[in-house]
């Protein structure tokens, strides 16, 4: 899946998600490049819903989101949760 997102530097997030609710080769473009590699070494392999719970609401800086939160609305979109 790709993911368009907003408010943040990053302008794309793609992902799978497996048949078993597990994330893989997620990928941002743009972005913060060490914090977004780091992201999505840290999540491989994670229960998506898990992955949600633990990236939700994060913030950067001033802005309303970032982009874990918007990683987060991405699978929530994928699950059919959002």
């Amino acid at each position: 899946m790709v993911y368009k997102t907003s408010g943040v530097c990053s302008s794309a997030i793609s992902f799978d998600i497996d048949d078993a609710g597990k994330v893989h080769d997620v990928k941002f473009q743009g972005g913060c490049s060490g914090n977004t590699q780091g992201v999505a070494k840290l999540i491989e392999g994670m229960d998506a819903k898990e992955a949600i719970s633990r990236l939700e609401g994060i913030r950067c800086g001033f802005r309303p989101t970032s982009c874990p939160d918007q990683l987060s609305k991405a699978l929530k979109q994928a699950l059919g949760e959002a």
